[in-house]
């Protein structure tokens, strides 16, 4: 019995002092581990690395995502510029057309002889006294026959009347004023361009003759040159023309009129100006209207096309 007793004391004295024992170590590792640097687990670099790049990403997505607005949004801006100056152009087109419509169904006036004063009438009506000069005529071709009200509505269109001939231009001396100029009598299909063909329009009376008044053209492109040895011209060169005809550097084109029967139709002027305005703003104000719409769903709404 006082075996068992002081073999429980000793067990007892022992239990105490393992246990202060482990306390004290257990404390000085406590301390030991909180004085030295904490060191990241693999998991945790990756997550914290993950985390930059997604922060990163986002702040680079926004940065082009609000790049991307803002050149989208000149594709809007720019139609409805396109669009406005379009109607600055057919306001400025139906002008032109209400200014020549004027000159060319205007009173005529007597043809001024200034050079200076004719530079500033081209399509203005004129009328001259005078006669025909029937053995030094010039031939513009090829040509078709105008036909005002067609042309008004195929204004634009790559067409043709399939009908070809010249215009026939012929000295005109002006009794009144006593000079020679040149006078565009009108349209001949391609059977009737040589004279004796068409004897009787031949008139060499003194009469009056109201045309409008032209001036000199530049070659336009893909058209030949005018070939003077031929008697071939393909535009209004008035310096040659005149120097071969012996002429002033004057040119009208005879009005409707004018025509005399059997000869060359007069009101062979082409007043007609393409305006295709119209469709024009309204296809710029429509992509201006549908990218708008789109713009403002993708970036206003969120609406993912």
């Amino acid at each position: 019995m006082n075996t068992l007793k002081s073999m429980f004391v000793h067990s007892s004295k022992v239990l105490r002092i393992l246990t202060e024992k482990t306390r004290t170590i257990y404390i000085k590792k406590v301390h030991y581990l909180a004085r030295q640097p904490q060191q990241k687990r693999p998991y945790d670099t990756v997550t914290s690395l993950r985390r930059h790049l997604c922060t990163a990403g986002t702040t680079s997505e926004k940065g082009e995502d609000t790049l991307l607005k803002w050149m989208l949004l000149l594709i809007p801006t720019a139609t409805f510029g396109l669009g406005t100056w379009q109607v600055k152009r057919r306001q400025w087109k139906l002008k032109l057309i209400e200014d020549l419509r004027r000159l060319t169904t205007s009173e005529p006036i007597p043809l001024p002889i200034d050079p200076l004063e004719l530079n500033g009438l081209e399509y203005r009506r004129v009328k001259v006294r005078g006669y025909y000069d029937h053995t030094k005529e010039l031939y513009i071709l090829p040509r078709s026959p105008v036909d005002p009200e067609k042309e008004a509505r195929e204004a634009g269109r790559l067409s043709s009347s399939g009908e070809t001939g010249a215009n026939v231009i012929t000295p005109f001396h002006c009794t009144d004023l006593g000079i020679t100029i040149l006078v565009n009598r009108g349209y001949v299909p391609k059977n009737k361009i040589r004279p004796e063909t068409r004897m009787k329009g031949q008139a060499e009376s003194e009469m009056e003759i109201v045309g409008v008044v032209r001036l000199t053209e530049s070659r336009k492109p893909f058209v030949p040159p005018n070939d003077v040895d031929r008697n071939s011209w393909h535009y209004r060169d008035l310096e040659a023309m005149s120097s071969v005809a012996e002429t002033q550097p004057i040119f009208i084109d005879a009005d409707f009129e004018s025509t005399i029967p059997g000869g060359p139709i007069g009101g062979q002027t082409r007043v007609t100006l393409r305006n295709e305005h119209m469709q024009y703003i309204t296809t710029w104000y429509g992509l201006c209207a549908a990218t708008s719409y789109m713009w403002y769903a993708k970036f206003i709404k969120k609406i993912r096309f």
